[in-house]
């Protein structure tokens, strides 16, 4: 029997950051599948998790695991594939490690992904985005944080990871205000700002002071702002955007829904979907399209190319009496 601690640690340790050069937070994500896993693994077999072996993670007890999440905790179909994919990606690093596991980890990498339902992505129109900017408070240090923290979002059409993830090296005033983004898949991208993004940012920057975190945000402490901080932030501000605007409180706003808003802010200024696409950094234009989706003015322009087909008049007739008593009653 196997250990798979030395193995998992040096999964998550050396592989994933080193030799797969992912980013911080998809090996995070992995750990915590990891840890979901192991956990059941362990209350299912009788024993720790620091005596599991690898041998006891066949494909039937990650079946089993994949179930759990989706019955048990009410995880979607998308998170399922997502902890699969951690645990796909162990066992291929395994096949090079434990050549007698070759046969378990054929099994598990065989193991089906589930459809997903393409849904409508929610966003946010111009009132409602304005609402929520002029939420904070601009009279004091945390009210202008907040400020720059969603005119920033908004704007560059960020991540939550990207946006906590920027250093003061990353702004630029000078010859044009931009700002540098790392991106998923390690992407990077430069995005100029508005003259209000740039404003809302330099007064941040003379209330910031000078503590040891480079990072272009911080919370309370002094501390690198985290996702679970403007997570808070966001909703704090949402509640109180929502006494403005009604609309607001019908809505599910997360970070990703201000990014959504700029994609669609940007689509129907430009009409271009490439453009949307570079400025959301996007890897190909498939991402982009769930925009496309969305969007009704699209399929407003097509519908005003098209001559619709005309209709062939008809008289009603009444059934047969006796026909109608034959048919069979729903």
């Amino acid at each position: 029997m196997t250990p798979i601690g030395p193995h998992l640690t040096a999964f998550l340790r050396e592989y994933i950051p080193s030799q797969r050069e992912m980013s911080v937070q998809t090996s995070d994500t992995y750990a915590y599948a990891f840890q979901l896993l192991v956990c059941f693994a362990a209350e299912r077999l009788k024993t720790t998790p620091s005596a599991l072996s690898i041998e006891q993670l066949d494909a039937t007890l990650v079946l089993a695991f994949l179930e759990h999440l989706e019955t048990n905790r009410g995880n979607c179909a998308r998170t399922r594939n997502s902890r699969l994919a951690a645990i796909k990606t162990f066992f291929r690093f395994l096949e090079y490690r434990l050549p007698s596991c070759l046969e378990q980890a054929r099994r598990i990498r065989a193991i089906p992904v589930k459809k997903t339902d393409e849904v409508i992505i929610g966003y946010l129109n111009r009132e409602e985005i304005q609402a929520l900017l002029d939420a904070p408070d601009p009279n004091c240090q945390w009210g202008l944080r907040d400020r720059a923290m969603l005119h920033l979002a908004f704007v560059g059409g960020l991540r939550v990871s990207e946006l906590v993830g920027l250093n003061l090296a990353d702004l630029a005033f000078h010859p044009q205000p931009t700002v540098h983004v790392m991106g998923k898949g390690r992407r990077e991208r430069v995005l100029p700002l508005w003259k209000e993004t740039v404003k809302v940012l330099r007064d941040w920057l003379k209330v910031r002071g000078e503590p040891k975190a480079t990072a272009l945000f911080l919370n309370a402490r002094g501390d690198v702002m985290t996702r679970s901080g403007f997570e808070y932030i966001l909703e704090k501000h949402v509640c109180t955007a929502g006494t403005k605007q009604a609309s607001l409180i019908k809505k599910r706003v997360s970070p990703h829904s201000l990014r959504h808003s700029c994609a669609m802010l940007t689509l129907h200024a430009t009409g271009d979907i490439r453009k949307v696409s570079l400025w959301l950094g996007h890897a190909t234009l498939q991402s982009t399209e769930v925009y496309l989706r969305a969007d009704p003015t699209e399929k407003l322009e097509a519908m005003a190319s098209l001559v619709p087909p005309t209709l062939r008049r008809g008289h009603f007739r009444p059934p047969d009496k006796l026909l109608a008593m034959l048919r069979p009653k729903k």
